[in-house]
């Protein structure tokens, strides 16, 4: 005779697997931003550093535009901040001007020439000291100049404005970048450390979730991780028409092993 064994209702529950007993709720994986890297001037595309799928770092250089009349204007501008003739000269005829000056006095005091002949000389004397502080206005200004050519050239070299990914390459080498919101980017980007993951609650966990709290992750199939996450946003309206708010969590992912875009299950 066969014997039938009944378990406890209680038992029961606890013998299924966590996953079972809460399956959590919906959530997102996605990257933390995403940035279109457009140029802030228009010019040809000369370099192209990076492809789909590359790693990159805050502050590395992804794209280099034509920069070859800049430079040619950056070399000149350096040349004349730090030329010395202009002032080497201007300074030569203030020294000559100052002696006429001290002789044409002395003879005056002795009177030997007339008073008109030292008033020229000292006319000719502080037109000599104008010509000196001109020439070193001059260099002081190639200098400036240097300044705003070497911020020009900078302009022309595409820096990444974060660290991840290179999402999509947009354009190619020999190709003009246009400048502005309405262009063409030359280069998608994606931050993917850490990583957000937006879930949808019901608003009757509204209030039980808070900033700070902790949350498992669970990735959809094939990837069987399960991760730990904080909860970084807590809507503060809820959706009248579905009854939800929404939450926001930051997962880390320092190696690079979560994928941006799946879906997944969390559990508060």
């Amino acid at each position: 005779m066969n014997a039938k064994i009944f378990l406890p209702p209680l038992l029961c529950a606890a013998a299924l697997p966590a996953s079972a007993a809460d399956p959590g709720f919906t959530c997102l994986i996605e990257p933390m931003q995403r940035v279109e890297l457009r140029s802030p001037v228009e010019g040809r595309i000369d370099a192209i550093h990076v492809e789909r799928g590359m790693e990159v770092r805050k502050g590395q250089v992804l794209v280099e535009l034509d920069t070859a009349v800049e430079r040619a204007a950056l070399d000149a501008a350096k040349f004349r901040s730090v030329m010395q003739g202009q002032i080497k000269s201007a300074d030569s005829r203030l020294a000559a001007a100052k002696d006429k000056f001290q002789r044409r006095d002395a003879l005056v005091k002795e009177r030997y020439i007339a008073t008109q002949d030292r008033d020229d000389s000292l006319a000719e004397m502080r037109v000599a000291e104008a010509n000196l502080v001109e020439a070193q206005d001059n260099q002081r200004l190639a200098a400036l100049e240097q300044r705003r050519l070497n911020e020009t050239v900078e302009q022309r070299r595409l820096r990444s404005p974060i660290t991840g990914v290179v999402t999509e390459r947009l354009q190619a080498i020999g190709e003009v970048a246009q400048a502005g919101e309405s262009a063409k980017p030359v280069l998608r980007l994606a931050q993917t450390d850490p990583l957000r993951v937006e879930v949808v609650l019901p608003v009757g966990m509204y209030g039980k979730v808070k900033r700070g709290d902790k949350a498992s992750v669970d990735a959809e199939a094939p990837l069987t991780g399960r991760y730990t996450a904080t909860v970084t946003i807590v809507d503060r309206v809820v959706d009248a028409a579905s009854g939800t708010f929404g939450v926001r969590l930051e997962l880390p992912n320092p190696k690079g092993e979560i994928p941006a875009g799946i879906k997944c299950r969390a559990r508060f």
